[in-house]
């Protein structure tokens, strides 16, 4: 286990880094899910923002962690990169 993994580890020992992280693995998650769909697809955003109607400024924005997109944004999003947008509960 690295230096970073045993620290995180410790990290989350405690209730409060615990909360946060959670809060905050979701919305990184879909920044990645987004970034990773838009490489494999060779698309630039502004390729992206044409397909799905959602402007350049805004996939940015979610691209860079500054804000969550809603549902609807992410469908559009999904089907702009040709693929269906998926949420489960696990």
């Amino acid at each position: 286990m690295g230096d970073i993994d045993e620290l995180l580890k410790e990290e989350l020992e405690n209730p409060e880094f615990a909360k946060a992280w959670e809060e905050t693995e979701l919305e990184y998650q879909i920044k990645e899910m987004l970034v990773a769909a838009r490489i494999e697809k060779k698309m630039t955003q502004q390729e992206l923002s044409q397909k799905s109607g959602v402007r350049q400024s805004n996939i940015s924005r979610i691209e860079k962690g500054v804000c969550v997109p809603t549902l609807n944004t992410l469908n559009e999003l999904a089907k702009g990169l040709g693929k269906r947008l998926k949420i489960e509960m696990i």
